[in-house]
C-alpha cells in the first residue's frame, strides 16, 4: 500500500507531466537591444546597415533586402546605406578575414546583421572552439571599428539544426554563436527555434512554408519579422553608448585576422599566379564571385611555399575543385601537419573554403614551410592547390 502522504506528490508529478512546458524563446534582446542604432537614426537621420554571412545572406531578395525595405518604410526620413556582404559557402572564420575588406572598409556601419550558423554547421563542420573563434573575431573587429555600433546575431536553420531543436538540443554552431552573442550582450534571433515552435503549433511546415535551408519568400519574411522585432522592440536611445569590450572568450579568436597577398610568399617549383579562369582551373565549375581574383596555383606534389609571419594562426582561402590535393605544413621547423583541401562539395565545383594551416601559436614570429603533398583524398582526381589569399591572426 502506498502511504497516504505520498499520494499528493504523485498527483503533482502527473499534473506536471500533463502540462506542456513553454517552448524556448527565439529572441533575446540583450540589455539594450539596438539602442545606439535607434539613437543614430533619430538624431542624425542617416544610418549604414550591413549584412554579413553566407549564401542565405547573399540572396538579393532575401532578408537583407526585406529588412532594408522595412527600415525604409518605417523610417522614411532616414538616409540609409545598405551593404550586402553575403558570400556563398563561407563560414565565420572566412567572415573574420573578410569583414574589414567587405564591411568595415565601406564606411561606419551602425548596424551589422550577422549570420553564419548554417555554414559553420553543414559546410565547415566546425567544432565549438573554431565556431567561437570565427564569430568572436568578427564581433571584436566590428566594435574596434565602431564602439557605438550595434549587432544582431542571427542563427538560420537547416534540417539538422531543426531536428536538434525539435529534440530539445542545440547544434554546435548555434550554441557557439549564442555564447559569443551573450558574452557581448548582443540581441539574438534564433530562426530555428522560432520555426520549431511554429511547426509544433501546426502553423508552419519546413518545406512548403519555410522553404528549406535556403528559405523561400515566406521563410525569408518569417526570419525578417524576427529581426525587425528586435529593432521595433528597442526602447529609443537618448544618447549613444560606447560598448565596453569584455575580455575575449578565447584568446585565439580571429580578432586580428589579416588577409595576406599570395605574392608575399616565396615559392619553389611550378607555382603560377594567374587570373581565375577555366584556363587556370580546367576542371570544375567556377563561381562568378571569384573570377575577378588572381590565384596562386600548383598542380604538382612537392611544390613548396615559404613565409615568415607574426601572429597565432595561418590560414588559406582556397578554391577546392575536383582535383584538389592536400597541403603539408611545418611551423618553425616542427612536425609536418597535413591539411586536406578537398571538400564534400568539390566533386563538380571549385569550392571556396578557408582551411586552417596552423592555429594557437605562441610567440610573435613564425616561419612556415608549406608543400603540396604526395598523398591525396581518394575522392580527388589530382594534387592541386589553388589559393586566393592567405591569412594571419595578429
Amino acid at each position: 500500500m502506498i502511504p497516504k502522504t505520498t499520494v499528493p506528490i504523485f498527483a503533482i508529478l502527473l499534473f506536471c507531466c500533463a502540462v506542456r512546458a513553454e517552448p524556448p524563446a527565439p529572441i533575446e534582446m540583450g540589455s539594450r537591444g539596438v539602442s545606439n542604432f535607434i539613437a543614430r537614426m533619430e538624431k542624425e537621420r542617416k544610418a549604414h546597415v550591413a549584412f554579413l554571412g553566407g549564401s542565405i545572406t547573399q540572396k538579393a531578395t532575401g532578408h537583407s533586402q526585406m529588412v532594408a525595405d522595412w527600415l525604409k518604410q518605417n523610417w522614411s526620413d532616414v538616409d540609409f546605406t545598405f551593404t550586402n556582404a553575403g558570400l556563398s559557402s563561407t563560414c565565420s572564420v572566412t567572415g573574420a578575414f573578410r569583414v574589414d575588406r567587405d564591411v568595415l572598409s565601406q564606411g561606419q556601419v551602425d548596424l551589422l546583421v550577422l549570420e553564419f550558423a548554417v555554414n559553420d554547421d553543414q559546410d565547415a563542420m566546425y567544432d565549438r572552439e573554431t565556431a567561437i573563434r570565427g564569430l568572436e573575431g568578427i564581433v571584436r573587429q566590428y566594435f574596434e571599428a565602431n564602439p557605438t555600433g550595434d549587432i544582431i546575431s542571427v542563427q538560420f536553420v537547416n534540417p539538422e539544426i531543426l531536428a536538434k531543436k525539435q529534440a530539445g538540443e542545440e547544434a554546435i554552431s548555434v550554441a557557439a554563436h549564442k555564447k559569443v552573442a551573450r558574452h557581448y550582450d548582443l540581441p539574438i534571433v534564433d530562426v530555428g527555434q522560432a520555426l520549431a515552435n511554429e511547426i509544433e503549433a501546426g502553423k508552419m511546415t519546413w518545406d512548403e512554408n519555410y522553404g528549406g535551408t535556403h528559405p523561400n519568400d515566406e521563410g525569408y519574411a518569417f526570419a525578417t519579422g524576427l529581426i525587425t522585432k528586435i529593432i521595433d522592440d528597442t526602447i529609443s536611445g537618448e544618447t549613444l553608448q560606447t560598448i565596453g569590450m569584455p575580455k575575449p572568450i578565447d584568446e585565439y579568436s580571429y580578432a586580428g585576422a589579416r588577409i595576406v597577398d599570395p605574392q608575399k610568399l616565396n615559392w619553389l617549383g611550378g607555382w603560377q599566379f594567374e587570373q581565375v579562369s577555366k584556363e587556370l582551373l580546367p576542371v570544375g565549375q567556377i563561381r562568378s564571385d571569384y573570377t575577378e581574383y588572381k590565384a596562386l596555383r600548383s598542380e604538382s606534389a612537392g611544390d613548396y611555399l615559404y613565409y615568415t609571419f607574426t601572429g597565432s594562426a595561418l590560414t588559406a582561402f582556397v578554391l577546392a575543385g575536383p582535383d584538389a590535393g592536400k597541403l603539408e605544413v611545418s611551423i618553425d621547423s616542427g612536425d609536418w601537419k597535413t591539411v586536406d583541401l578537398y571538400h564534400k562539395h568539390s566533386k563538380g565545383l571549385n569550392y571556396p573554403r578557408t582551411v586552417v594551416l596552423a592555429d594557437g601559436l605562441e610567440g610573435s614570429f613564425h616561419q612556415a614551410a608549406i608543400r603540396v603533398a604526395e598523398e591525396k583524398n581518394p575522392e580527388s582526381n589530382g594534387s592541386t592547390a589553388t589559393v586566393l589569399y592567405f591569412g594571419t591572426n595578429e
